[in-house]
């Protein structure tokens, strides 16, 4: 089916269609989600969620850019907005003067590894870090988005860096746990 009727059935309402669309993306912004939710649970309830928004809002979509674009922005808000207005994204004045350099050698450290220490993070970290590192919103878009002021962002990246840095180091420093051999 052409996409562009796929948004068309989708915008009138049809179940089949919005069950492809479902079908066609749900893979993708289940990854935008697992960034951004604390868990693997927090994230599916968020993909569901942010489905029902996607639906309710479609018709807004004008085929003006591409679909991923506008789909992944809807989910970025949709779960941006369980976070807003609440205590854990007020000001925190921390003076962190330099930004903190993460060396991360592929052969060493999982995806898997990364992604549950990036769950791991304090809320307020892990949305400042994954909207400034993986998704490339300037820190004035963040302070926006998240209803905080820009050093805020910045001190919150920094922190989130930090944290980040310590925690594979920690790793890569781990002694290799030697079982004992089988006789």
């Amino acid at each position: 089916m052409d996409l562009n009727q796929l948004i068309h059935d989708c915008k009138n309402h049809n179940k089949k269609a919005q069950e492809q669309l479902y079908r066609l993306y749900a893979p993708k912004l289940f990854s935008v989600c697992l960034k951004y939710s604390r868990n693997y649970v927090e994230a599916q309830d968020n993909l569901q969620d942010g489905f029902l928004i996607i639906f309710n809002k479609i018709e807004q979509y004008a085929f003006k850019g591409s679909l991923d674009g506008w789909l992944k922005r809807v989910m970025i808000n949709h779960v941006l907005q369980q976070y807003r207005n609440q205590t854990f994204l007020s000001l925190v004045n921390e003076n962190i003067a330099e930004e903190v350099e993460i060396e991360i050698d592929n052969d060493d450290i999982s995806m898997d590894f990364l992604l549950k220490i990036i769950q791991e993070l304090p809320d307020r970290y892990r949305l400042v870090f994954n909207l400034y590192v993986i998704d490339g919103f300037s820190h004035a878009e963040i302070a926006q988005m998240l209803n905080i002021n820009i050093g805020t962002s910045k001190s919150n990246l920094a922190r989130a860096r930090m944290i980040l840095k310590d925690k594979i180091e920690l790793y890569k420093n781990e002694e290799p746990k030697i079982l004992p051999s089988a006789k």
